[in-house]
């Protein structure tokens, strides 16, 4: 496995960058500049041109448009590098090197004594596990534009418009690992509050702040009136600088031309509102320009900023959610993943074989864990090789937060890297050099600490010893940098049997632990019964006992009934639970919880789809083609189970991850229904054909990419064409392969003045065929002027138009 970096080439003093810029020139606020593609398409650029190559064929205009923003009163200018990647730029003759070196040239002859910020933008594929491209290549690409960038003389670096967690953690990691310049990174939100992949406010800000960025914001997709919830949240949580830079509201098609409905003036006006509400770093995207950012800083003269209070508490993170460990509500830590004693996982990690892995994690989500521990300490196997790969898998399939359990440090670092959130290690003692080795990984992916209240003298004997381990974790953590917030302490649970006489100790010291350093604590509370008979009372008795002490996060079986019910009747005796609505919901007029767990496991088609268990899908649909026709496992098994999986998607219950995945097990299922049919059969397989492609100009095709995989597993032919796809090319396809329905997709605003000439083309030719489009920006009243026949704001509604179509021309 490759050596990974545990600490970055060069500490940054935290916020000194965005303080000198505030102090030098007593500023209230920091102004970034507007939208580079808005200004160049008034200035010349074409539908399908790349951007990035004005650096060279006119830059006399890049270095004017520049110009302009300084003028109108930016503080930082962003270089002409948004797509300046491998992937976009493959086939260029200008390498990412020579437009990332030209573009900084440029911007910083325009800026002077103002600052110039390295653009780094998405890199246009999605991140495994929604598409092919791997963590690791992301980082790669994102590398190779900060070293060019860093070496050219950005002062600092923008990671902006990232829909994708995972992507933005690869690009912050790139950034601080290959350079020592300050890296602000804002994410794109819809507005429904969340990402593309399902990422919220709260869960951006807790993992981007402890990846080390020095400020965090969003940008893009909406305008500053719609982004207004979405900064109130961001705001309740930041604890570093917060930036927006919002569209100039949405975009409308006038007279052959692609424009925005928010005034330079209403943009300013709006701006001065989340001004007033705290954020200090203010710019401009899409369809904004110079005269944006004139009136904009005008504006924020008249205004005084507010100084937000963030709310501060522990927590971890999964890409969708974020689990608080409030002081007043215990949190579930699943314990199942463990090989000691546990054959079935032990083999299953010997022979790389993850599916019981998987269905212990599903299982015990089900039965109410908050966070899955994740322990693979095995002297058969390479421990960080295999932690990254069950990590990918887990997170694939899990929309909970992973405790990263491992005595092997380096271990723990493959898998914080690797993970698509904010993890808990588990995890430190008091030794010093075991804290030498692990608080340098939490600080760096800011990742949940446990410390064990031990050290070098072992296991402390009396409450005063196990406080003063704690204080010494605690101020230890403080001088790496750590938050208290990211500390949670274990006073060790030692067995019953054995150390009769440490049992309350643990719990005494844990209670005045809490009280004194106000941090969470946590319990591995199953270790009390080992040697003992009836060891469900004594955990269950000892589990009411630890949680009235003060324990907020018990480590143990969420599938022993009678801990989770004495947890659920705690959180009622306690007021945790008003008016018991959990409590009654759970166990109201229900079998018991012996019968729900054993129910919950079982392993029907419809429940491996919802689930998407890929590992399991071949060998049950192999199953039902012994007894079933095949027609009749996709239309009562697979199509049902994707709508189910729909209607959750459209609930916000699961989000693209999950519904990828979900679809990709039905795809397998298809492949192996299709090879076991008789071939004059395969036919009634097919609902329709759908061709599909990204228009010309138009590089991005994540949005279609995605759309597809759902057609094709409700059943349609997709033709997919690609993306940059020439107008000519779709229209050559429709008539030659008698198409009856068109996909068209854009990301970019430039792009879309091509979508509507692919349409009036498609309209105009021999062959009669509808038209749906789809998009970032795209709207319903835009595909409406454009005259596309219907609007697809996202796959799962794509799929809908694509059924009621072909059940209509039937």
């Amino acid at each position: 496995m490759e050596e990974i970096k545990i600490q970055y080439q060069k500490k940054v003093n935290y916020l000194s960058f965005v303080k000198k810029i505030f102090e030098e020139k007593n500023k209230k606020f920091i102004l970034f500049d507007s939208a580079m593609g808005t200004t160049l398409q008034k200035m010349g650029l074409k539908a399908g041109e790349i951007p990035e190559l004005f650096n060279f064929t006119h830059s006399d205009i890049i270095l004017d448009i520049h110009k302009q923003n300084i003028k109108a009163g930016s503080d930082i200018i962003i270089t002409n590098t948004f797509g300046a990647n491998e992937i976009k730029l493959k086939g260029c003759k200008y390498s990412v090197e020579d437009v990332v070196q030209k573009a900084v040239s440029l911007a910083r002859k325009a800026a002077g004594k103002k600052y110039v910020a390295l653009d780094l933008g998405p890199t246009g594929q999605l991140l495994e596990p929604l598409g092919s491209l791997k963590f690791e290549q992301a980082y790669g690409l994102y590398k190779r534009q900060v070293i060019a960038g860093a070496d050219a003389g950005a002062d600092l670096i923008i990671i902006e418009t990232i829909s994708d967690l995972y992507e933005a953690k690869a690009a912050i990691l790139a950034a601080k690992e290959n350079s020592s310049l300050p890296v602000f990174c804002t994410m794109t939100f819809d507005q429904n509050g969340r990402t593309l992949t399902g990422t919220d406010p709260i869960t951006m800000v807790n993992v981007l702040e402890g990846l080390g960025v020095d400020v965090i914001g969003i940008n893009c997709s909406l305008g500053p009136k719609d982004i207004l919830p979405i900064v109130d949240e961001i705001l309740k949580y930041a604890t570093i600088p917060v930036m927006v830079q919002p569209n100039a509201g949405l975009p409308e098609y006038v007279d052959g031309e692609t424009v925005f409905n928010v005034s330079p003036e209403e943009f300013a006006s709006f701006m001065g509102e989340i001004a007033k509400k705290g954020v200090r770093i203010l710019g401009g995207c899409c369809g904004t320009t110079p005269e944006f950012i004139g009136i904009l800083s005008d504006e924020l003269k008249k205004i005084d900023p507010a100084v937000p209070e963030p709310v501060s508490f522990t927590c971890a993170c999964s890409s969708t959610k974020t689990i608080i460990f409030n002081k007043n509500q215990p949190k579930i830590i699943g314990e199942r993943i463990n090989p000691t004693g546990n054959k079935i996982i032990k083999n299953a990690l010997i022979n790389q074989d993850y599916g019981e892995i998987i269905n212990e994690a599903i299982v015990q989500k089900e039965a109410g864990a908050d966070v899955l521990d994740v322990n693979i300490g095995l002297p058969e196997i390479d421990e960080p090789v295999i932690m990254v790969k069950l990590i990918k898998e887990l997170q694939g399939i899990i929309d909970i937060p992973l405790q990263i359990d491992s005595a092997n440090f380096e271990a723990l670092e493959a898998g914080a890297r690797i993970f698509n959130g904010k993890p808990i290690l588990n995890s430190v003692t008091g030794k010093e050099k075991h804290m030498e080795q692990i608080f340098p990984i939490a600080k760096k992916y800011g990742a949940c600490v446990i410390g064990l209240t031990m050290d070098e003298k072992g296991l402390p004997k009396t409450i005063e010893q196990r406080v003063e381990i704690a204080e010494k974790i605690i101020n230890t953590a403080n001088q790496y940098g750590i938050p208290k917030k990211n500390i949670l302490i274990d006073c060790l649970v030692l067995t019953a049997s054995t150390h009769q006489d440490q049992v309350l100790k643990s719990l005494k010291a844990m209670q005045i632990i809490k009280q004194k350093f106000g941090v969470t604590t946590v319990l591995g509370a199953s270790n009390i019964s080992f040697g003992l008979p009836r060891r469900d009372l004594i955990n269950q008795t000892y589990m009411a006992m630890a949680l009235t002490y003060g324990l907020d996060a018990p480590i143990t079986d969420p599938l022993m009934p009678e801990i989770m019910e004495t947890i659920f009747a705690y959180r009622v005796l306690s007021d945790i639970d008003k008016n018991s609505e959990d409590f009654i919901s759970r166990y109201s007029n229900k079998q018991p919880e012996k019968l729900l767990l054993k129910e919950k496991t079982e392993n029907s088609l419809s429940n491996i789809v919802i689930k998407g268990l890929l590992n399991q899908v071949e060998q049950k649909t192999l199953d039902l083609l012994k007894n079933t026709q095949p027609l009749s496992i996709i239309d009562n098994h697979l199509i049902p189970s994707l709508d189910i999986v729909g209607d959750m998607y459209d609930r916000g219950d699961i989000f693209l991850p999950q519904l990828i995945r979900s679809a990709e097990t039905v795809k397998k299922a298809f492949k192996i229904i299709k090879s076991n049919m008789p071939h004059e059969q395969e036919k009634e397989l097919t609902k329709g054909k759908i061709l599909l492609a990204t228009v010309a100009g138009d590089v991005h095709d994540i949005g279609k990419n995605i759309v597809k995989v759902l057609l094709e597993n409700y059943g349609f032919n997709v033709v997919d064409l690609g993306k940059d796809v020439p107008i000519d090319s779709i229209v050559s396809a429709c008539i030659e392969q008698n198409i009856k329905l068109v996909g068209l997709s854009a990301l970019m605003t430039p792009t879309v003045e091509n979508m509507k000439k692919t349409i009036e083309k498609l309209q105009k030719s021999d062959n009669e065929c509808k038209i749906m489009v789809g998009g970032a920006v795209l709207n319903e009243k835009y595909a409406n002027m454009i005259n596309a026949d219907y609007y697809g704001k996202d796959a799962r509604e794509a799929v809908e138009i694509a059924r009621k179509f072909f059940q209509n021309t039937k």
